[in-house]
């Protein structure tokens, strides 16, 4: 039952984010992007996971080319087994599985990360990510034995007034729309 209201959630969340207009999208992108770059000086983090955007994503493409000017190392998921493991950014981009964008594989031990940025498609009562449904972000975090800092970012917030998370979704310590 709960699987099925989170499912219907997640559906109405990703239809309302495809209204969005281009001109609508890129001015919520660019406001997006200046917080997370507060959040992000700030916190004075050097090892930063991001991720390749979607369409239906913020765009954190100029964030990601402003961090590697800046020295601070960017890392984005490189999808491995039921979840991800970090490499870090680099071109060429190769599209994978789901149409997501990743760089080349990578066998360098990876640093710990500090922050990390992870889009949203909604969240519910509790505040916790509703993603796209594969679990790969819920994975990751909980293989992981530290707890970076963790920033949703959504081009639109859709929230559930009920709960349909799991114990294991991920909760974040900000949220951006």
């Amino acid at each position: 039952m709960k699987e099925n209201r989170k499912h219907e959630f997640r559906l109405s969340c990703i239809k309302r984010l495809e209204f969005l207009s281009s001109f609508l999208k890129f001015y919520r992108d660019k406001n997006i992007v200046n917080k997370l770059k507060e959040i992000i000086y700030e916190s004075t983090a050097k090892n930063v996971l991001l991720y390749i955007p979607l369409k239906k994503e913020v765009n954190v493409l100029p964030l990601i080319n402003d961090l590697r000017k800046r020295k601070i190392n960017v890392f984005v998921p490189f999808m491995s087994g039921d979840s991800f493991k970090l490499v870090k950014y680099r071109l060429p981009l190769e599209k994978k599985k789901f149409g997501i964008k990743e760089p080349k594989n990578s066998f360098l031990k990876n640093k710990k990360i500090n922050l990390a940025i992870v889009p949203i498609v909604g969240i519910d009562n509790q505040y916790k990510r509703i993603g796209f449904g594969k679990g790969m972000y819920d994975r990751f975090f909980f293989r992981l034995n530290y707890k970076p800092t963790i920033v949703f970012t959504q081009l639109s917030l859709c929230k559930s007034k009920l709960t349909l998370s799991n114990n294991y979704d991920i909760q974040a310590d900000y949220i951006i729309t």
